[in-house]
C-alpha cells in the first residue's frame, strides 16, 4: 500500500506561494495558520498531505488554495499578453500574487494574442495542459469574429474543405466550421492551434479580422456572467467538458 505523503508546513506553503519559508514561519508563530481550528505554531513540523487538506487548513482565516491541479477560467481582456516574461500587461497580473509564485508554476493552456479576448484557461497541471493542446485530441475552439469586409459566401466551403493553405506552410488546414451571423460577423470553429490561425485563415480568403473573441473550448463555454478581467476556478465536471 502506498504511503500517504508528508511535507513540512513551511515547505508546502512556500511552494503554494504563501511566502518564503521564513515568512511562513512568522505566520505560524503569529497563530495565523490553523488546521481543524487548532493553531499550527511550528512551521517545521511535518504534515500529512491529503486531498481534504484545503478544507481543513486556514491561512489568515481563509481556506487553503487547492494543492495541485488548479484550473482557472479567465475572461481575457484585450491588451494583455499570455506570457511570463514579456513587457507590458500580462494575464498573470490578474491572478492573486501567491498564485504567481506557485511551484509548479501556473501557465496558460495555449495562448490568445494581445488583441484577442475571451476564454483562456490556466493551470499548474502539466499533464492536463498537454492533453488540451495536443493536436491528437482535436479539441474544438470557437471564435466570434468581426471582419473588415463582407463575406462573399464561399468561405464556409473553403474552410470545411480541408484543403485551405496558410501562407508559409506546407500542410493544409484541417476542416473548420464557419457560421455566418451577418455579412461581417461569424463564428469559426477550429480543431488546430496554429500560430494566429483564425486571422491567417481569413487573410487567406482575402479578408481581415478586426475583432476576435474565443467563446468555447471543447464543450466548455465562457460564462455570460464572467466579465472581462475576471476569473474563477473550474470544477471537475467543467474540466471534463473540455474533452467531451
Amino acid at each position: 500500500m502506498a504511503k500517504t505523503p508528508t511535507s513540512r508546513i513551511d515547505k508546502l506553503l512556500s511552494s503554494m506561494g504563501y511566502g518564503s519559508r521564513n515568512e511562513v514561519a512568522r505566520l505560524a508563530k503569529a497563530g495565523r495558520i490553523t488546521l481543524d481550528g487548532a493553531p499550527l505554531d511550528d512551521a517545521t513540523k511535518r504534515l500529512t498531505v491529503t486531498g481534504d487538506l484545503p478544507t481543513r487548513m486556514r491561512i489568515n482565516g481563509a481556506r487553503l488554495d487547492p494543492l495541485t491541479g488548479m484550473v482557472i477560467l479567465l475572461n481575457k481582456p484585450l491588451g494583455m499578453t499570455c506570457s511570463h516574461k514579456e513587457a507590458g500587461a500580462l494575464v498573470y497580473d490578474i491572478l492573486p500574487l501567491r498564485w504567481r509564485l506557485r511551484n509548479p508554476a501556473i501557465s496558460t493552456i495555449g495562448r490568445l494574442d494581445k488583441q484577442t479576448s475571451g476564454l483562456l484557461l490556466l493551470t499548474d497541471d502539466g499533464d492536463l495542459l498537454h492533453r488540451v493542446i495536443s493536436p491528437k485530441r482535436h479539441i474544438r475552439k470557437t471564435y466570434r469574429t468581426t471582419l473588415a469586409r463582407p463575406l462573399d459566401g464561399t468561405e464556409k466551403d473553403r474552410f470545411a474543405s480541408g484543403q485551405l493553405m496558410l501562407e508559409g506552410e506546407a500542410k493544409p488546414l484541417a476542416p473548420a466550421a464557419l457560421e455566418m451571423l451577418s455579412q461581417t460577423e461569424a463564428l469559426l470553429t477550429v480543431t488546430e492551434g496554429r500560430y494566429h490561425q483564425v486571422r491567417r485563415m481569413f487573410a487567406a480568403v482575402g479578408n481581415h479580422v478586426e475583432t476576435l473573441h474565443r467563446e468555447t473550448l471543447g464543450r466548455l463555454d465562457l460564462p455570460e456572467d464572467l466579465p472581462p478581467g475576471q476569473w474563477r476556478l473550474l470544477t471537475t465536471e467543467e474540466i471534463a467538458r473540455i474533452f467531451a
